[in-house]
């Protein structure tokens, strides 16, 4: 039995002003293939399909050349036509020049966004189904951001999206795909699966699945693939940040050979959805900076340290916003962690400064409109880091400034997830008043469930820029917001 392994996963964010080059995706260790591919991801997507799929006897898995991912961080502009080219075309040329394959396994993200391909991943599944033809099994992993519509399972057999923002069941759902990949090979599974959309469109930053309802909505999920054997149930958020046709809430149902199963599992899911509509886009309060950063000071006072103030909106990495709104009510014991900066880190190496040097720089902003100005810091340099990635081309800076205070300076938008991230460039987390970082949802695995953060205050900038909760404030051309709720009265089903 041998199966195809390949991986193309992008988080496209197509209002940053700049695109997503092929040179994004090549660097030491990528594009990786044969086993250096299979170990490219031990505890996510690929380590659980690889583990699960090797229990199996007689099973061998081949690693297609695939790009890992781009160098500019979490989430980067449009792909380029060439780029998205390139290593499809690659990965073609080698499906065909080391088949046939029974199966095929796709680790992918669902919101990438192609200049001239409106469903990318989709196009993706059809260009492998041309090589490996009708009677392999395709079977592929997603994030839950994903912008899917009923092309992508046109194209493949079957598809596995993890449920839980932030995300922790990736390795899990690649197991699932092992297993029910390999089980339709050998013919034990046959899949019937429904596609199901939802005319509704939500900020990121409202989707944490730890408070209702979307916490109830992947219950709900959870409790259909409990009671019902053999059956799996993807919910995609959407991702808005991508402007693309299909961007939106989608369900898709996957079962053993029952697609009026199927069909009755997508419609529940999705009219459940539309019921809670209105609570699913107000499950989450966020804050003018301003309000967020008089709300931290007052917290401080009253001793409910530390606060986390978190920007959920910036994209770039590179906004101001928040750092200057902190000089201006001047917190102490703060840390800034990050800022991206990769013109200052590298005018800081070109003059080979060191711990210990004095800082005066304008730093961040300028990236677009949503970054802002630069905001000047004076301060000392604390320590030059690796940083958090090691195919990282730039280090980290951190700098202390004001009273008690230290800004980390990154090259590219950093989300800092958990305490431990800090600790790993010498920082210790207990030992400031404020933590400001810039995440969406995913901080709350270190800084929310486990209790550490007294206060937490998601906040962003008086404008609605990029990032926004207030999607209206952005300039879509491929997407109708007005087909989706709250932005038009769309009727469903």
């Amino acid at each position: 039995m041998r199966i195809a392994v390949l991986k193309f996963s992008h988080e496209t964010v197509t209002f940053l002003p700049y695109d997503t080059t092929a040179e994004d995706f090549t660097y030491a260790g990528s594009p990786a293939r044969g086993e250096a591919l299979l170990a490219a991801e031990p505890r996510s997507y690929i380590g659980g399909f690889v583990k699960v799929a090797r229990e199996f006897a007689g099973v061998e898995l081949v690693g297609i050349e695939s790009p890992l991912d781009s160098r500019r961080g979490s989430g980067s502009g449009w792909i380029t036509a060439e780029a998205f080219e390139r290593f499809t075309g690659r990965m073609v040329e080698e499906l065909e020049a080391q088949g046939p394959f029974h199966g095929v396994y796709l680790s992918l993200h669902g919101a990438m966004g192609v200049r001239g391909v409106p469903r990318p991943e989709a196009e993706i599944a059809r260009r492998v189904r041309a090589v490996v033809g009708p009677k392999a099994f395709i079977a592929a992993t997603f994030d839950p951001h994903g912008n899917e519509d009923e092309e992508f399972l046109r194209q493949a057999d079957m598809a596995f999206t993890v449920k839980y923002y932030p995300h922790y069941d990736s390795y899990l759902q690649g197991e699932r795909a092992a297993r029910t990949l390999v089980r339709a090979i050998r013919g034990d599974y046959r899949p019937a699966h429904v596609t199901v959309r939802v005319p509704i469109i939500s900020p990121t930053v409202l989707q944490w699945t730890g408070a209702s309802p979307w916490m109830d909505l992947i219950q709900r999920a959870l409790t259909w693939e409990a009671r019902e054997p053999d059956t799996y149930v993807n919910v995609f958020f959407g991702f808005p940040w991508s402007d693309v046709p299909d961007a939106g809430m989608t369900f898709q149902v996957l079962t053993n050979g029952k697609p009026e199963l199927a069909e009755r599992i997508g419609r529940d899911m999705a009219e459940t959805a539309w019921r809670q509509r209105e609570a699913l886009l107000n499950s989450t309060k966020v804050h003018k900076i301003p309000d967020g950063v008089a709300l931290a000071r007052q917290a401080v006072a009253e001793g409910r340290t530390p606060v986390v103030l978190c920007d959920h909106s910036d994209r770039s990495g590179s906004a101001t916003w928040l750092l200057r709104e902190i000089l201006a009510h001047r917190l102490t014991r703060t840390l800034v962690a990050t800022v991206a900066d990769s013109a200052a880190i590298e005018a800081l190496l070109a003059k080979g400064a060191r711990p210990g040097d004095a800082f005066d720089m304008a730093i961040g902003g300028l990236a677009d409109e949503s970054a802002g100005q630069p905001v000047r810091v004076t301060g000392t340099i604390r320590e030059i880091t690796q940083g958090l990635r090691e195919s990282a081309t730039l280090p980290w800076v951190t700098v202390d400034f004001g009273e008690g205070n230290v800004l980390v300076l990154s090259p590219y938008l950093a989300q800092i997830m958990e305490p431990s991230l800090l600790r790993r460039i010498g920082l210790d987390p207990e030992a400031f008043d404020v933590i400001a970082i810039k995440s969406r949802v995913h901080f709350r695995r270190g800084f929310d469930d486990t209790g550490f953060a007294k206060e937490i205050l998601l906040v962003e900038p008086l404008e609605p820029f990029l990032g926004t909760v207030r999607l209206d404030g952005l300039r879509y051309e491929y997407l109708d917001l007005k087909s989706y709720y709250p932005y038009g009265n769309p009727s469903f089903p």
